[in-house]
């Protein structure tokens, strides 16, 4: 299903057209209960029980142009299995947290996240454009569909004004982007006023599940504001279709760095090959990966968890097998609020007394010497070493 098909307010495709790249039509237009989805997808008994059942852990909303991405006839489609609720979803581990990282016992004000030392979360609103099933903010995130206060964003801006160790400012949600071009604008120029934030970043999706929100006037408005960085969450190379590359390619002319967050999904993208391919993709739109998360503990979400060796494994094979700037940091958002843990694969076979061994990406060791290290170090160097001296 595609915009040519999609009920639309006029039989003129010229205005359907328009209606179909107009963001906010979009937005009105989401499919959000039963009634809708069920003419537009034949479901699966999980998708028929989850949508009718989950709605109070988190609603469903998916924009048309997202939708239309799905492949009807595939129930394991890796966009599909992302944004339609299964009846898996109210299945609670032991290990499930309403709030895995701990966000709300690091929040001095409502709406803002300071867990580390030089920077802050300020988080404007609970809407994203699509709803993705495993959100980390499940227990937030579509409740109300509303911003923070000009209230909330006083106290917000008060408190980075009066810690002046912030130095970086990440604006996330929910999606900031799903504010109007002047309340983003009104946000960043309250926060880039303050004189010891260096940077401001946005975390978004909207560039995937909406990429017809990234218009010439945001982009006109956003380049007043460098630096400013842009974080955006892709998960699978399906992905990155032409309006996403178009979307993407406004940004960066615009001298916005963009990086990748992409969640480690069980199904969807846990091959190396799926992986790989989506980091290739994302090179070429100017796009640089930047963190891979192991899929947080949020309640309903352990159908998508993989085992943390999964990520390792991945890891493994694109370090040495693919440019460096095309690999991402594979992280743990350690639960209760310890922030982000980089888990790597172990490249030191042994170290003691300044002399450590290590594996390359072909399996084979190689010894380093640490400045001042006697030569018999007291670890035998491996057969096929290049001693360093």
């Amino acid at each position: 299903m595609g915009q040519d098909d999609y009920p639309a307010r006029s039989s003129d495709k010229e205005t359907i057209s328009q209606q179909w790249n107009d963001w906010t039509w979009q937005l009105k237009n989401r499919i959000t209960s039963f009634d809708q989805i069920e003419k537009l997808l034949p479901l699966t008994p999980q998708e028929t029980l989850g949508i009718k059942s989950v709605k109070k852990r988190m609603p469903m909303g998916i924009t048309p142009y997202f939708f239309s991405l799905i492949n009807q006839k595939n129930p394991n489609c890796p966009i599909r299995k992302q944004i339609i609720p299964r009846i898996e979803e109210l299945d609670v581990s032991p290990h499930d947290l309403v709030d895995p990282c701990g966000e709300d016992a690091h929040s001095p004000v409502p709406g803002l996240v300071h867990r580390y030392p030089d920077r802050v979360l300020l988080m404007v609103t609970d809407t994203c454009a699509t709803y993705c099933r495993y959100c980390t903010r499940g227990r937030l995130v579509g409740k109300k569909e509303d911003i923070l206060s000009e209230k909330g964003l006083e106290d917000a801006y008060k408190y980075i004004a009066a810690n002046k160790k912030i130095r970086d400012v990440l604006i996330s949600g929910g999606d900031p982007l799903m504010l109007s071009d002047e309340k983003i604008e009104s946000i960043l120029k309250n926060i880039t006023a303050i004189p010891h934030v260096e940077m401001v970043r946005m975390g978004t999706r909207a560039p995937v599940t909406l990429p017809m929100r990234i218009t010439d006037e945001l982009v006109q408005m956003l380049r007043k504001y460098h630096p400013l960085w842009l974080s955006i969450h892709f998960t699978h190379p399906k992905e990155i279709t032409d309006d996403v590359r178009k979307a993407c390619t406004k940004l960066a002319d615009a001298g916005i760095p963009l990086g990748s967050q992409t969640v480690l999904l069980k199904g969807i993208n846990d091959s190396t090959y799926i992986m790989k391919k989506l980091l290739h993709e994302l090179i070429k739109i100017r796009v640089r990966p930047y963190y891979v998360y192991q899929c947080d503990l949020a309640v309903g979400t352990e159908h998508f968890r993989t085992p943390v060796s999964a990520g390792i494994s991945i890891a493994e094979k694109l370090r040495g097998h693919t440019t460096g700037y095309a690999v991402p940091t594979f992280v743990v958002d350690a639960p209760g609020g310890g922030g982000k843990i980089p888990v790597f694969p172990d490249y030191v076979v042994a170290y003691r007394k300044g002399k450590m061994v290590l594996r390359n990406f072909q399996n084979k060791q190689f010894s380093y010497f640490d400045p001042g290290t006697e030569k018999d170090a007291g670890v035998p160097a491996p057969k096929d070493a290049k001693i360093l001296v």
